[in-house]
């Protein structure tokens, strides 16, 4: 509940701090006192559109704090709260903030933290429910009169929003295996062409660089060969260095007993012979072991451009190209078994659909139902609140079936008409002011034990209505706030008398400064203020004792 409503520099308040309690408050004061200055300071904490004109004059900014606090907060405020990562520890006041500029600029916290002016706005849904007279938000909106229509018949629409939910699952599951198979079955002449081609090739992975090695290793070999071809043919020759040292190594031997000298180089001239022969053993090997098959080397690149081709037709690397290939031949296999697949989703669908629509049926009837009690009961608050003539009707219709979702088949929406024989239209489209808010009362009292936002204001239930009416109105409120938080705005002596707390709004003047202030009235006080509402300018001692009358009644 609002615990706290702390105002700087708004139009004709330079600084006020109000405390607020649970039950009914009341706020009063002459007319022009200022009381429409503490609901637009209200509003713009809560997100309203920042108007500078609401800067006091000869102020640079102005600014408003609301605290507000809860014995557990609501899951919405947690979850827009865990949304904005701002932590608030258990039994901490929730305290948002909202400062304006002269120039129209403004910034918004909430507990210290900047946040964006939506945050607030999104908050407010949670916080405060203002009834008044231009209200377009809260009982009047028709987008949340189902959710209304539902806690009052204790419905649990929640099951209804899981059906739907796993139906809509089932049906999207269904179409995208529609689609996969109509896919596969338009490209399955296709698919089997590239697999078919693919399977001839029988690719392998990591085939692409052994055959790039091999196919250099035969290149080089190539190149090698010819010039060891060269090298053979000086070697075997007659004239080749071997034979002529074999031939020289014969002749020295021969005569090499005749000096000690000649024994040496003979000696030297065999293990050059030795040293030639290793060599030439050794070319031997070499070309042995570099003789290539030029069809070999022909097949290796071959296959190799094969593969590269095929790899840049599939726009990927020749390694995935036995990727590719799995993945054909499994969408030719989808092709095969999409069909069982998609009556097992078809049944699914179906059985899901079919579990929607026994849930829906069920809520629709609820809601019929509801909306009957509903109606008697706004019917039996709307006669002592001078609205006899008027009738309310909660309309539960059917949605063709493209509109129907989680929250069911219906749609929902409080329609009235204010006099016999008229059409029943909306809430805001044919009561007045002070109509709509005595439609509201009536629709809050019988939606009373169904909750809503954690303060309630209501500005000026009472216009244009006293005596019985307004005692009326004034018990209904009391009533509304006996386990909670109501604020009331009022010109009515009979509805200030039912305040727990009592406000009043007035207005001073030093020279040319012109003030708004508001007092929390003690006993004494309530009773001078509601004697003033009571009689006008001049406070009688008979108007003191019938405000004594209206207390001692309250």
């Amino acid at each position: 509940m609002l615990t706290r409503l702390a105002i700087r520099n708004i139009v004709l308040i330079e600084a006020l701090e109000l405390d607020f309690g649970r039950g009914l408050g009341v706020l009063t004061g002459e007319t022009g006192a200022g009381k429409s200055i503490l609901l637009d300071a209200l509003g713009l904490v809560l997100g309203n559109r920042a108007d500078s004109g609401l800067v006091r004059a000869g102020e640079d900014k102005a600014s408003v704090t609301a605290s507000f606090e809860f014995a557990a907060l609501p899951s919405g405020i947690s979850e827009l709260l865990e949304d904005a990562d701002i932590e608030i520890e258990e039994g901490e006041p929730l305290i948002l903030r909202r400062q304006l500029k002269a120039d129209g600029g403004s910034k918004a916290f909430v507990n210290d933290q900047s946040v964006s002016v939506a945050l607030l706005r999104e908050m407010a849904a949670h916080l405060v429910e203002l009834h008044g007279q231009h209200d377009d938000r809260g009982l009047v909106n028709p987008r949340g009169h189902r959710a209304l229509l539902d806690r009052f018949a204790g419905a649990d629409a929640a099951r209804v929003e899981d059906c739907w939910r796993k139906w809509r699952g089932t049906e999207d599951a269904l179409a995208q295996a529609r689609q996969a198979l109509e896919d596969a079955r338009a490209d399955q002449d296709l698919l089997l062409a590239h697999l078919a081609e693919l399977t001839a090739l029988e690719p392998q992975a990591g085939e692409e660089a052994r055959l790039a090695e091999t196919r250099a290793t035969m290149q080089k070999g190539e190149k090698l060969s010819g010039d060891l071809e060269e090298l053979r043919h000086i070697w075997e020759g007659s004239d080749s260095p071997l034979a002529a040292l074999r031939v020289a190594a014969r002749k020295l031997d021969r005569i090499a007993p005749e000096h000690p000298l000649l024994a040496e180089a003979l000696a030297a001239l065999d293990r050059a012979v030795i040293e030639a022969g290793e060599a030439e053993e050794k070319l031997q090997h070499a070309a042995e072991a570099l003789e290539h098959d030029p069809q070999a080397l022909e097949a290796a690149e071959t296959r190799l451009f094969d593969l590269r081709a095929l790899a840049r037709k599939h726009r990927c690397e020749v390694d995935e190209l036995p990727v590719r290939m799995r993945e054909f031949r499994k969408a030719l296999e989808s092709i095969e078994g999409g069909e069982a697949e998609l009556d097992a989703l078809e049944a699914a669908a179906k059985e899901a659909g079919q579990r929607y629509r026994a849930e829906a049926e069920a809520l629709h009837a609820n809601r019929v139902a509801a909306a009957l009690r509903l109606d008697e009961a706004v019917a039996r608050e709307l006669v002592p609140l001078k609205l006899d003539a008027a009738r309310f009707r909660t309309a539960v219709a059917d949605l063709p079936e493209d509109r129907w979702g989680p929250h069911g088949m219906d749609s929902v929406e409080f329609l009235i008409s204010t006099n016999p024989g008229a059409d029943f239209a909306p809430l805001n489209k044919i009561a007045s002011g002070g109509e709509l808010s005595r439609f509201i009362l009536a629709l809050k009292v019988a939606l009373a034990e169904q909750g809503g936002a954690a303060t309630v204001i209501f500005d000026e239930i009472d216009r244009g209505v006293g005596g019985a009416v307004a005692s009326a109105i004034g018990e209904r409120l009391a009533r509304l706030a006996a386990d909670g938080q109501l604020l009331a705005v009022t010109h009515s002596p009979q509805v200030a008398a039912r305040g727990r707390t009592h406000y009043m709004i007035a207005k001073s003047s030093e020279g040319t400064v012109t003030r708004t202030g508001v007092v929390l009235l003690d006993d004494a006080g309530r009773q001078e203020e509601i004697a003033r509402m009571l009689s006008g300018a001049e406070v009688t001692p008979e108007a003191r004792a019938q405000a004594d009358r209206l207390l001692e009644k309250a």
